[in-house]
């Protein structure tokens, strides 16, 4: 009973949370001076008046925000997201091509991340007080600090400029055909925006790890493991790592919106053609189906990453399973 009830909530809580989300991007677009026949047109004053209106008749921009609204959200029922107005294409088809880039980025930056960061959080606390220990919370402590884009820039700036060691930008090489691009070609380009993710991520899991870690070492079985001489690698080996990867995965599921909102810095700034380039392209143009459709597709993806995070939670504190 207590597990249908968690579920309808949560199908509850998604589906709210979808309508809230494209009421507001409707109306933050309408409130905003943003013109999106001007925007496309690009202030081309050749065009005349005439036109502009058959851009807005073509486009429905002419009806009031409300019938727009439900004109959207009437074809959104029955599974059409609409026509993107800057790509002249389907939007649902559009998001599926971006998303695979963006799902690739993200993906290896979050299970580098997680990796590392781990290993970094578990060396700090079994080295607690100890030079190591204060180097790798430096480390955390200033990555928590550094904008994601300023972090880009740097690595562009000595690995793509100074050193020419990785190209400047893109996903595959300018000029070049897709059937002319090689796989190491795609990686090549794929090096640095994962990495500009995957370094910041770090920070987040070493410090939780490192405190989860310090409380497993402070525990009174730990210190009877002690006593009994096991050493450092058998503490952990035995009583550390199964009682702390739990929750460092739990909070790697609950990075899902920061990683999200930290790849549409790392697109623009290496000019990678993912959900997060498309979606800043499209607000700046105005593109209101594609824009929303895309909003929607993230929202789902950071709801299943936070819905994963509190399944494992609830398996590792029994104490959270009455709770809807």
């Amino acid at each position: 009973m207590i597990v249908m009830k968690s579920i309808v909530v949560r199908l509850i809580r998604v589906v709210t949370l979808l309508f809230g989300l494209s009421v507001l991007t409707f109306s933050l677009i309408h409130l905003s001076p943003l013109d999106p026949v001007n925007a496309y047109i690009g202030g081309d004053s050749s065009a005349s008046p005439e036109q502009i209106e058959k851009f807005k008749e073509y486009w429905g921009v002419d009806k009031s925000p409300v019938e727009q609204y439900l004109f959207w959200a009437g074809a959104m029922l029955e599974g059409n997201f609409g026509i993107s107005k800057l790509y002249r294409s389907p939007v649902i088809d559009i998001i599926q091509s971006r998303f695979l880039t963006s799902l690739a980025l993200m993906g290896t930056a979050w299970i580098l991340s997680g990796v590392f960061g781990y290993l970094l959080g578990m060396t700090a606390a079994m080295n607690r007080g100890k030079k190591i220990d204060k180097i790798i919370k430096w480390y955390s402590y200033t990555l928590v600090s550094t904008p994601i884009f300023w972090m880009g820039l740097i690595l562009l700036i000595v690995f793509a400029v100074w050193l020419k060691w990785f190209p400047v930008g893109l996903a595959v090489p300018a000029g070049m055909l897709e059937s002319e691009v090689r796989f190491i070609d795609r990686i090549h380009h794929f090096v640095l925006p994962a990495l500009t993710l995957s370094i910041l991520g770090v920070a987040n899991v070493a410090m939780h790890t490192r405190e989860k870690m310090i409380d497993i070492l402070n525990t009174e079985y730990v210190t009877f493991a002690m006593a009994r001489g096991e050493s450092r690698w058998q503490i952990f080996k035995n009583h550390g790592f199964r009682n702390s990867i739990i929750p460092a995965i739990s909070l790697q599921f609950a990075y899902f919106g920061e990683l999200f909102g930290g790849s549409m810095l790392a697109e623009q700034v290496f000019a990678y053609p993912g959900l997060g380039s498309t979606l800043t392209t499209a607000g700046l143009k105005g593109d209101l189906p594609l824009m929303v459709g895309i909003i929607l597709i993230s929202s789902l993806f950071v709801f299943a990453g936070n819905l994963i995070a509190d399944m494992l939670n609830r398996i590792v504190d029994p104490r959270t399973k009455g709770v809807v």
